[in-house]
């Protein structure tokens, strides 16, 4: 017979705490009202020594006044791919109370040109974000002479 010792521990469970803590006041946030914008913001959290040897995909999270919550960094991939779990991404933006959020990943190659598989990326984060009322505003492809945007170019 199991001592009452072993039966409880069986029923022993991990406490889930959501919080998110800032130090920046919500009018020093940097505000996005455009690609560019994003742009401006994203690029200065890529280590420019490694834009050009592998691929990272991270989300601008934004509140609803479209003021920076936070960059969270998703993955780090190889020469030509990282992937991006979806769950990952919201998970992100539901602990940050993010309302809406820019993808953005870089393309080691400097093509600016998306591939089949981040349309379809963009996509599954469109349905998702739909979901759970997270506007997925732009997906950004960066690159060190610049950026592609799938908003600015109508892949929606």
């Amino acid at each position: 017979m199991e001592s009452f010792a072993n039966v409880s521990n069986l029923y022993q469970v991990a406490e889930i705490e959501l919080i998110y803590k800032t130090n920046v006041q919500a009018s020093q946030r940097p505000k996005v009202a455009s690609s560019r914008d994003a742009y401006n913001v994203l690029i200065q959290s890529w280590n420019r020594d490694r834009l050009e040897f592998i691929e990272e995909f991270k989300i601008l999270l934004l509140n609803n006044a479209s003021r920076v919550l936070g960059i969270f960094e998703v993955s780090k991939g190889g020469i030509s791919g990282a992937s991006a779990d979806v769950r990952i991404v919201f998970a992100a933006a539901l602990k940050a109370n993010a309302t809406g959020l820019i993808l953005a990943h870089n393309h080691p190659s400097g093509q600016l040109i998306p591939s089949d598989a981040d349309k379809y990326i963009t996509g599954s984060m469109r349905k998702a974000g739909e979901l759970l009322n997270i506007r997925v505003l732009d997906h950004l492809i960066v690159t060190a002479e610049g950026f592609y945007s799938f908003s600015d170019e109508s892949l929606w």
